[in-house]
């Protein structure tokens, strides 16, 4: 099965194979190099847009439309130009100012310094990070049939809540719900594991 495959993958992708992993999505819609940015990046977006001040909901939403916009505009990577990285965090800053310049906070500074991530982590960094990657990989293997089918509608076939809803029949609300569980569960890991490490 091909979600147990990409499961069962290196838990430490290198720099190198997130660009060739954003190619493989430009070229060849291909689901497994998706999954593998998406389990690495979506937390860390999330937790990125966290220190930027949003609310977990609007994190939440960031977090998604930053990986549906990977998805979409995978052939724009121009890995000459940037890193995997710098130009995945720079799709999710972009998306976090406009949401702050829609709900209109004034405290918010988007040529702040501290709202440019770091390409490079420094090595007790990267340690911390392999043990964050393998607590997310029990996570998604915990997810059940429903939260890993609404993901894979929403994320590898590009459909809306409403489509998902109409593909499903299920109520718009429940999509929705499934999918914030599932990052819920994503967060509540991380969380437990940041608390652990202080």
């Amino acid at each position: 099965m091909v979600a147990k495959e990409i499961l069962q993958a290196d838990p430490r992708p290198k720099a190198s194979e997130f660009a060739e992993s954003i190619s493989k999505v430009a070229n060849d819609r291909d689901e497994a190099a998706f999954d593998m940015l998406f389990r690495y990046f979506a937390p860390r977006i999330k937790s990125y847009c966290l220190r930027l001040g949003a609310d977990s909901s609007g994190a939440e939403e960031v977090t998604q439309e930053a990986m549906v916009s990977i998805w979409r505009n995978a052939k724009q990577f121009d890995p000459a130009k940037s890193s995997a990285s710098t130009w995945i965090f720079t799709i999710a800053r972009n998306l976090a100012i406009d949401r702050f310049r829609r709900t209109r906070r004034p405290q918010f500074d988007p040529n702040d310094p501290a709202l440019v991530p770091e390409d490079q982590l420094p090595p007790d960094r990267l340690i911390e990070q392999t043990e964050k990657q393998e607590n997310v990989r029990k996570v998604m293997d915990s997810l059940s049939a429903n939260e890993r089918n609404v993901l894979m509608l929403s994320f590898y076939e590009n459909l809306s809540h409403g489509e998902i809803s109409r593909r499903l029949s299920l109520p718009v609300g429940t999509v929705k719900s499934r999918i914030r569980l599932a990052f819920a569960k994503i967060r509540s890991t991380l969380n437990a594991q940041d608390g652990a490490g202080r």
